[in-house]
């Protein structure tokens, strides 16, 4: 599904009546823990082995035509958000879990203009620090 952009030619709803008053629908939509196998980190082996990495996303954005009109092209499509998440982490190999999680915002709001903020959150699992820890955890928001 293509993400839909006002090209000044429809009406986009902005604001909706909701008992008598003037509204806004700003709502958030969440993918948690979205699972790749990667190979970054700062280490050799860590670029050859590689490792299993999770994402989480969170998009705000304005929520009144999608609830107004129940139609797809009018909301985020979070199949293609996935697929922006995946061509991110996968194929090119980064020192940081930082550099990941911003290139995945970047990318989400190229293709979304209409989101207002971006949170990205990616964990590596079992990170080499010399001892025994679940994962390392970066959070990066993009407005």
């Amino acid at each position: 599904m293509e993400n839909q952009k006002n090209t000044g030619n429809e009406k986009v709803l902005k604001h909706e009546i909701v008992n008598g008053k003037m509204t806004t629908s700003k709502g958030k939509i969440r993918l948690v823990n979205a699972i790749f196998y990667a190979h970054h980190g700062v280490s050799e082996a860590e670029h050859k082995v590689g490792a299993r990495y999770e994402v989480d996303v969170e998009l705000t954005y304005n929520f009144t035509e999608a609830g107004a009109t129940d139609s797809l092209s009018k909301t985020v499509d979070y199949e293609k958000v996935y697929k922006i998440m995946k061509e991110v982490i996968t194929p090119k190999k980064y020192y940081l879990i930082e550099k990941v999680a911003k290139n995945i915002a970047e990318e989400l709001k190229k293709d979304f203009a209409d989101i207002e903020e971006i949170k990205v959150k990616v964990r590596k699992r079992n990170p080499p620090v010399g001892g025994v820890c679940d994962y390392a955890e970066v959070e990066y928001a993009l407005t």
